[in-house]
Parts: structure tokens; sequence; C-alpha cells
């Protein structure tokens, strides 16, 4: 068999719920003519194009398939495996009485080649790859007995695992572990991507996600409203226009960090390095007194200001563009104060740390800030547990947006952003693990106020700062994501913002 050439690594930037693919895959049948068995023959075809691009020495193949249309592509792929010349070991999951349609269609042409079938017993002690191809994405409850025991198996397993459509166990929307889930090293989605596989324990669970629309029409897309969108910095980067030679500091704009509580200075230091190196004209950090005297020893482009009382902002705030509160702020009478008095202002503000701590205390709603709440922040602000906001990520964003306004940024795997516009929320798929150390949240919170200064709106501002984030994380973490430091993005910010 010639040997096949994968997709272009390049994703599409629509996300959709499991129904609305379903919607897809019906029109795709019934108004365009594709018949159902020849999309899962393209969907397998596709799967063993990655499989042989990815692990190309690979000679044995073990599939584990369950009873419903995605172990119908899985017998497609072992199918085309066999046809190979490779080493084929089906394993059936359920009852093969339960097989139906284009599945059982499948199942019947592996077997007619001379594909042998066996029940599942546990997995083979050596194969060079297993294929899952068990659940698919109607799952909706917990993962149980001998479908749980099989998922365990193949993440204990110490060959690579290759998800088909979406990793079995994961939940298509919410992102959430349904008991238990393949944890793939790679995961080839058909016809639309599902919203889940981008935030939450998805990213974990898919690895590198690639993607085929089986050569679905364009115009199926057209009668479908997305339900979310990826976000990433090549997209984003070009809302920034080239800065007029007649520019000086003033042209783009004044951000003012107010936080840093006694013995907490370094969160405002890096929330206003990060606003420098993402261009602001001016960056002034208002501190406790104690830090002021020093807080710019080794960064002279900040200014800084002592505040004791509340009142001594006011001349500081006369010039501000854009507010960024809340690192390092503390939760005391001295925060609490300095809180109050920005909240009286009509500046945009990013709000962030024991700002957001503060707000959850005591309420406001307003259309001109980013609120930047990580889930343990998010979990306050709605009077929940953590573990709820995880549950489903795309349901809290939305929750936060409707209580307190402006634009939210729901941080952790799979950022997502939401503002007041009719957009669909944004999923930022960028950023990694090394990303999760003290400081980034703040470094963060002076990327998005500094594009605000320079004219962004405050919902365009949150996604490209968030983009450009993740981005400056993946960079930082080519020399390694253990022992990444917040400081350690400072310095890759610059180079991403001016591209060529």
């Amino acid at each position: 068999m010639q040997r096949l050439i994968p997709d272009a690594d390049c994703l599409p930037h629509a996300l959709y719920r499991a129904e609305q693919v379903r919607a897809l895959d019906r029109t795709a049948i019934e108004d365009h003519g594709i018949p159902g068995a020849e999309l899962m023959e393209r969907a397998g075809r596709a799967a063993y194009r990655l499989l042989r691009h990815r692990w190309p020495d690979a000679r044995v193949i073990t599939l584990v398939c369950g009873i419903g249309n995605n172990g119908g592509d899985g017998y497609v792929v072992a199918r085309y495996a066999q046809t190979d010349g490779l080493e084929v070991q089906v394993l059936q999951l359920g009852d093969p009485q339960r097989l139906r349609g284009d599945a059982l269609t499948m199942a019947t042409r592996f077997q007619a080649m001379g594909g042998i079938v066996a029940p599942f017993r546990g997995l083979p002690e050596s194969t060079d790859l297993i294929v899952d191809a068990i659940l698919g994405t109607g799952l909706e409850r917990e993962v149980a007995g001998e479908w749980a025991q099989a998922i365990d198996a193949i993440n204990g397993h110490p060959a690579p695992a290759i998800a088909i459509d979406i990793p079995s166990g994961l939940h298509s929307d919410l992102g959430r572990i349904l008991g238990t889930a393949v944890r793939a090293e790679a995961t080839i989605s058909f016809i639309g991507l599902k919203q889940g596989m981008f935030t939450g324990a998805g990213p974990d669970c898919c690895g590198k996600i690639r993607f085929d629309a089986l050569q679905v029409p364009a115009t199926v897309y057209a009668r479908h409203i997305l339900s979310a969108r990826r976000l990433e910095w090549t997209q984003l980067a070009r809302l920034l226009a080239r800065r007029p030679r007649s520019a000086n500091k003033g042209s783009f704009g004044h951000v003012l960090v107010v936080g840093g509580a006694r013995g907490y200075s370094g969160a405002a230091r890096l929330a206003g390095e990060g606003a420098l190196r993402t261009g602001a004209g001016l960056v002034t950090i208002a501190t406790h007194p104690d830090h002021a005297p020093y807080l710019n020893l080794n960064r002279p482009e900040l200014m800084c200001l002592g505040v004791e009382v509340p009142t001594q902002l006011d001349p500081v705030l006369a010039r501000a563009t854009v507010i960024a509160v809340g690192p390092g702020l503390g939760k005391d009478a001295w925060g609490e104060r300095l809180l109050a008095r920005v909240l009286e202002t009509r500046h945009p503000l990013v709000v962030d740390a024991d700002a957001l701590n503060l707000l959850a205390a005591a309420p406001a709603c307003r259309d001109d800030w980013v609120l930047t709440p990580h889930p343990g922040e998010a979990a306050r602000l709605l009077g929940t547990e953590t573990s709820a906001i995880q549950a489903d990520r795309f349901d809290s964003v939305r929750r936060l947006q409707d209580r307190f306004g402006g634009v939210v940024v729901l941080k952790g795997a799979g950022t997502l952003v939401l503002g007041p516009s009719h957009k669909p929320p944004g999923v930022c798929t960028g950023g990694n693990p090394g990303m999760a150390t003290a400081g980034t949240g703040d470094v963060l919170t002076g990327m998005i106020a500094a594009l605000i200064a320079q004219g962004f709106g405050t919902e365009d501002a949150a996604a490209a700062g968030v983009c450009l984030h993740a981005a400056a994380g993946d960079t930082a973490a080519a020399g390694g994501e253990r022992g990444l430091l917040a400081s350690d993005l400072l310095a890759q910010i610059r180079p991403l913002i001016n591209p060529e």
C-alpha cells in the first residue's frame, strides 16, 4: 500500500459541541448525499495516515474497538493496517452482537479479508501502538466496569496510544474526565473539533491534536453556529498595527499598577515589567511605601509611588490610561482602601489576584474591566468550589461574565475568554505546564493592561494578551518546563510583538 501523507498541522478555529458535530454529520449525509459508511471509511483512512506518519516504525498494532461508530472507525484502521502488512490485533470491547449499521459493515469487511477479532481480556504485553476506538463523542455518564478497565489498561501500558475522534472517557463538551479517560499521545478528530478537547483535562488526554474534515463541503458548516473559538497568537498578532514614526511615549498609554502590600512587592513588579515589555509608553507602580524606594533599582524604566492612603493615588490616577489592580495587593485594610479608590474611577481596569478575592466579598458589575481569575478565585467569585468551576469551565466563564460584566479570563489549561459581545467564548490553545508557577498571572495582568493602554478594546486586549502570554511561555519552555520562572517570559515578549 502506498505510504500516505498526513494533512497539514493547521487546525481550524471553529469549535463545536458534540450534538453540533452530530448535526454536521447528518447534514453531510442527508443533504449532500455522502453515505455514512463513506464518512467512516474516510475517518479510518485519515486515522491510519496519521498513525503511519507519527509512528512509521510501528509493526504491531493493537486496536481496542467499542460497539459504536467509534469502533467502526477502528475496524477501518485495522483493515488498512493489515493490507499494509502490519501485524494487527483487534480486541472487541462489549458484545459484538450489538454492532449495528456502518460499524457492523466495517467489522464484517475486516473479518472477510482474514482479520481476526478477539474479545478484550486485557492488552498484550508486546505491541508497538494502541488505537483507542472505544467510546465516541456521545459519552455522558461515568465510565465503569470493563470499559474503565480497558481504559486503565491502555494508560498503564508502555506503548503509546492514538485516540480516534476523542479520547475515550473525555467529555466532548466540558473537557472533564468521566471516571477515567485515555491519555493519548495523539488524537485525530473529524468533521468538527470538539470544544472539550482544548480546556480542562482535554489537552492532557488528547496529546497532539490533528483534524480531518472528511471532505465535508463548506456549505455544511454555514448552517451551524460554532460554540467556541480557538485562539492562538499567530492569529491575533495581526491586530498589532505598525507604530508611526511620529509616536512618543504618550502615544502608547500609561499603565498604573496598584498592588504590592508589605512583603509582596514581586507581584506588582512582574505586572509592571509585563506592561513595559508589551509596549506601554509609561508604567507606574503604586505600592506600599516600604517597597517604593527600591522596587525599580534594576528596572529604572518603572516609576514607583509609595502609597499609604488612597488619596495619594489621585495625582497618578489623573494621568493613567488604564489601571491594573490586585497583584500582591493583600486583603487587609490597606488593600481594601486602595481597591475602593480604584473602583471609584472610570478608567478601564484589569482586576487580578487579591482584588478578585476582595471583589468576591463585595461584588460589583461594570462594563470596562477585565477580570482574570484562576479556578480558585473564580470559585470564590461564584460562591462555589473549585471542582465545580473545572467541571464545566464554559458555563463558569458565562456565569462570571453575567454576574460581573466586562470581560472574563478564566485561567488554566485552555484559558477561556468571554466578553459582552456576541462572540462565542475564546479558548487559548497555547501555553504549557511550566507556566504553573508563581507570578505568571501577574505578568499576564500587566500585558493585558498594556494592550488596553495602546488602544485595544478590552475584549481584544484580553484575547491577545492571553495568547501572547501563552506564546511567551511556550518559547521560554524550549529549555524545559520544570524550573521555568515567571520572569523568563518577559524576555520572550518583545520578539513576539515585533514580527517581521
